[in-house]
């Protein structure tokens, strides 16, 4: 079967969703047609000349990136200026561009949990959380015969995840009446008789994302015409998503130490350092990207170093007042994700459709 851009949107839009963003965020489609067919798929940091030239002759129209190309409002379009020739090259080989940005930072899986993996952080959690998935309660009365079917269908689905836990339910017995009308069919019972069968109030929890599947699975595994079910939407937080992690090192370090395994870990010619050199570091928070004005939140969370991009002068004073380690690797790190972001499309769209990476350094910085 044959891939259009609308089924792409979706599979991506399924790894980093667009609520996870943080508002007004440019992500999405930015360039191109959401119907276009799909011969190519192409993952990037960034969208430059040089990158659009490699997906051009890899055969790919569309791009994936996650840096946006248009992140401020076009007064102009001027093709004798690089933004305008950048633009001008994407629609003149009809190639799509779409972007995944801190929605992409936020997933699980994503660009801060690559970066956390890399330096083998434990016990990681989200930094900063900014979303909570809402909760759900599932409550379906299902006749004593089939409570075991119906059970085991709804936690194929998703239903019943509590943390580690799986197929958690509360199940409660009674009796339940129903009467079938004319023209219906039902499992148990007769047309015009009031019938009282013994069933199961089962209760459990779902996310409003895999509602409709659980439904779903639901209506399969169930044996009733007209199934009796509640959904209850729950003042009970779900799982935190946000933006850095917070971990442990697998061994204590010296800041020296440290930096140097940052550097080594990320693959990077130079980094940046604040703070002593004798210092220790166990505990560490780690933000893709530009992140520097998190800083006291990686230090509220008890965090002995804390990495993140661009860091400017005042940030870096208040981190060593305050006896913070900080490392500034560059915001280039992010690009690490890339190839685990394009395994995730690959693995979830089940097709044989190329997917490249992109080779095209596009670090604005060297080192001297």
């Amino acid at each position: 079967m044959s891939l259009n851009g609308h089924m792409l949107i979706k599979t991506l839009n399924q790894l980093a969703h667009p609520k996870l963003a943080v508002p007004k965020d440019k992500i999405g489609l930015q360039v191109g047609r959401p119907d276009a067919p799909v011969d190519g798929i192409f993952i990037t940091l960034d969208v430059t000349e040089a990158v659009v030239d490699e997906a051009i002759a890899l055969g790919a129209n569309w791009i994936v990136a996650h840096h946006a190309v248009i992140f401020n409002p076009l007064t102009e379009i001027r093709t004798d200026q690089e933004k305008g020739r950048l633009l001008a090259k994407l629609l003149q080989h009809n190639m799509q561009v779409f972007i995944a940005h801190t929605n992409l930072d936020t997933a699980l899986g994503g660009v801060n949990d690559v970066l956390a993996e890399k330096l083998q952080l434990a016990h990681t959690e989200v930094l900063i959380p900014h979303y909570h998935e809402p909760l759900k309660k599932l409550v379906v009365f299902v006749p004593e015969t089939h409570i075991e079917q119906v059970r085991e269908a709804i936690s194929k689905a998703g239903a019943g995840h509590i943390g580690r836990y799986s197929h958690c339910t509360f199940n409660l017995a009674g009796e339940g009446t129903f009467m079938p009308q004319e023209g219906t069919s039902p499992y148990i019972g007769h047309e015009g008789k009031l019938e009282q069968v013994r069933e199961i109030r089962l209760e459990t929890i779902i996310t409003g994302e895999i509602e409709d599947q659980v439904l779903q699975h639901l209506y399969e595994a169930h044996p009733y015409e007209e199934i009796a079910y509640d959904i209850y939407l729950l003042e009970n937080r779900g799982t935190a998503y946000g933006l850095g992690r917070i971990g442990d090192l697998p061994r204590e370090m010296t800041v020296k130490q440290f930096a140097a395994y940052v550097k080594e870990c990320y693959g990077v010619k130079g980094l940046r350092v604040v703070g002593r050199s004798d210092g220790l570091v166990q505990r560490v928070a780690v933000l893709g990207g530009s992140g520097g004005r998190y800083f006291d939140h990686a230090k509220q969370k008890g965090a002995d170093a804390y990495i993140t991009g661009d860091i400017d002068f005042h940030t870096a004073q208040d981190a060593l007042a305050s006896e913070m380690v900080m490392i500034d690797p560059g915001h280039h790190i992010e690009h690490l994700a890339m190839a685990q972001f394009a395994e995730h499309i690959r693995e979830k769209l089940k097709q044989t459709i190329p997917i490249h990476v992109s080779k095209v350094d596009t670090n604005p910085f060297w080192f001297v």
